[in-house]
């Protein structure tokens, strides 16, 4: 019997406004690679077969101008985010400018997969052990653990930038590392040796640092659409006058946990994280891409 192979689907028509630009097609590696070669490259390797771009159509050109070079090792296939592609009988808000969010996103890509899937952020670099891990889920027998989701469980004070806030999706686990809830912190900030975040009610918080997160890698059946489509219609019905609400990919799946119908395993990982989410966090990534490379961990030219 052959074995099916899982779908990669990455998440890249984010507008970048803290970075000031699009940072998914900046280049990083020594032979002007993105982080999107490196991560397309760990999961050819890790065995999956197709790979599922959500862009937006304003980008179209200069994405495919960067990753057209795929066509020859790997299916390739594009999905578009919009602002139109909400319900039948909703009208989009006049003063909505950006994306519906990494939920949406995924939606929006259903109709281009039809196996098992992994869902990656385009300007996260996850490290090869992390793809192989998820593949080995997405495809394990499975009669042993049917409908299980995963993520990839990355430790709070790996994933910090030292220019800005960010937002993390705070995990708590049981003892068999599944997950149990979920909680999305939009303002997490280093000050000194301290960690701490913002709520909502300007009131600030501390974190001790080997906190669980989730950087947006998770692995799904493709039964999971159906339970986001659901969710979303209530979302957007919901938040039609708040023009900055987002359809958070973290917060849908801890909803679903909450009501008994995802089951995640999450996957631990020996691989750094590293990404950019402000402008000066590029010369260390570059610096982090090129010290993998003078170790062997990639070729100094990927797709030579």
């Amino acid at each position: 019997m052959t074995k099916i192979k899982p779908t990669l689907l990455v998440l890249a028509a984010g507008m970048g406004s803290r970075y000031g630009g699009l940072k998914q097609v900046d280049k990083l590696g020594p032979s002007g690679e993105t982080i999107t070669d490196y991560s397309i490259y760990d999961a050819i390797r890790a065995g999956f077969g197709k790979i599922v771009f959500v862009i937006r159509k304003s980008i179209e050109a200069d994405f495919k101008e960067v990753f057209s070079k795929f066509d020859k090792k790997i299916n390739i296939e594009y999905v578009f985010q919009e602002l139109d592609n909400i319900p039948q009988g909703i009208a989009v808000p006049p003063d909505r400018q950006k994306p519906w969010g990494t939920g949406h996103a995924v939606i929006v890509a259903e109709e281009k997969i039809n196996t098992p899937f992994a869902v990656i952020n385009a300007d996260d670099f996850y490290g090869a052990k992390s793809y192989q891990a998820v593949a080995d889920h997405l495809t394990m027998d499975q009669r042993q653990e049917k409908d299980t989701y995963c993520m990839v469980g990355f430790i709070l004070q790996n994933t910090l930038s030292d220019f800005g806030h960010v937002a993390r999706g705070i995990c708590e686990l049981d003892s068999q590392q599944r997950l149990k809830s979920i909680t999305e912190r939009t303002q997490i900030q280093k000050e000194l040796d301290k960690i701490k975040y913002k709520t909502q009610d300007d009131q600030w918080h501390s974190l001790i640092g080997n906190e669980m997160v989730s950087m947006n890698f998770w692995g799904f059946p493709t039964s999971v659409f159906g339970l986001l489509k659901s969710h979303f219609n209530t979302f957007i019905k919901n938040s039609y006058t708040n023009n900055k609400a987002e359809f958070y990919l973290p917060i849908a799946i801890n909803d679903l946990i909450q009501e008994q119908k995802a089951n995640v395993k999450v996957l631990s990982t020996p691989e750094p994280w590293f990404g950019m989410t402000y402008k000066e966090d590029k010369a260390d990534v570059m610096a982090k891409i090129n010290a993998l490379v003078k170790a062997g961990v990639y070729p100094n030219n990927l797709w030579a």
